[in-house]
């Protein structure tokens, strides 16, 4: 272990050794690991928009094993996905890249914003995962079952010794879509997850945009312009960087965009990139040699 893992360990105070275990093996993995930088691969995207929508751009991205086999190669810090796909390569790839179950999914169709237990605590022990992971949406009317859920979920975890990571994405409710990527709001969701017990936070990169009127005078007098600076505000309101804060890459972009997205990561004092879409819809080459150079940027070497 790296004095910097550990120093990252030990910001988690109430943690059993066994949960730090878990969590310093996502951090000491592949070509990241020790740097207390990560990137993670997440496939649920079959879940949340259907596999053709997903996979026909690439066709090998229907196999489970292509993704793990991907995440192995590219030298990634971990792999999430739900239960199906998991299960699909647990015996093939145990032991070489740690894998966290996302345990939550919705789809595409449904109205309002929710998700259904799709996983549990004892499938992510049985499969031998590093943490589970849980969506949330802050502004749904639902919101407030979904907290009792992770709070269930995350504290049956956390006694047998499994991480949790909550992504936390805000839509719903009287929260209106130009508001869902604002950076009072995106702050308020990452701090939300923090408060929920999260050792892993996954928000998405906020715009500069404030929609809360009674947060708007917090956010005068500063420009919010560099998304290296809203980086930043957001890891202050994950407990002043002591938990992990990761990005989503979203929907797929440009090569040149998703570089640019991880240097402000890094520079605002982001933990990583949780990059799905944007690598697995290319081809295998591409692919790998877009993750090569995220890696080179998070080490500073680019």
């Amino acid at each position: 272990m790296t004095p910097i893992v550990k120093a990252i360990l030990d910001k988690y105070e109430s943690d059993n050794s066994a949960t730090k275990a878990n969590i310093a093996r996502i951090l000491m993995q592949g070509k990241l690991g020790g740097t207390g930088k990560l990137i993670i691969l997440p496939v649920d995207q079959g879940f949340e928009h259907g596999p053709a929508r997903s996979f026909a751009i690439n066709p090998a991205g229907y196999d489970p094993h292509y993704h793990y086999q991907l995440a192995i190669d590219a030298g990634l810090s971990a792999f999430a996905a739900p239960l199906g796909m998991i299960e699909a390569g647990a015996t093939t790839f145990a032991g070489q890249v740690p894998t966290i179950l996302k345990v939550n999914s919705s789809n595409s169709w449904a109205q309002g914003a929710n998700q259904a237990i799709t996983g549990s605590v004892e499938d992510a022990v049985r499969l031998g995962c590093a943490a589970i992971g849980f969506t949330i949406y802050p502004g749904s009317d639902d919101l407030f079952d979904m907290i009792g859920q992770i709070r269930e979920m995350s504290a049956e975890a956390k006694t047998l010794g499994i991480a949790t990571v909550i992504w936390s994405y805000p839509r719903g409710g009287m929260l209106p879509k130009s508001g869902e990527l604002a950076l009072d709001v995106g702050a308020y969701a990452a701090h939300m997850a923090a408060l929920l017990g999260a050792h892993i936070i996954k928000v998405k990169l906020p715009s500069d945009h404030i929609e809360q009127a009674e947060a708007k005078p917090m956010y005068e007098g500063t420009d919010w312009s560099k998304q290296s600076d809203r980086v930043k505000h957001v890891v202050q309101a994950s407990f002043a960087g002591r938990r992990i804060v990761v990005f989503s890459g979203g929907a797929a972009k440009g090569a040149d965009a998703v570089y640019q997205d991880a240097r402000d990561i890094r520079d605002g004092g982001g933990n990583g990139s949780i990059i799905g879409r944007n690598t697995f819809q290319r081809p295998r080459d591409e692919a790998l040699a877009m993750l090569d150079k995220l890696v080179r940027i998070y080490k500073n070497e680019e």
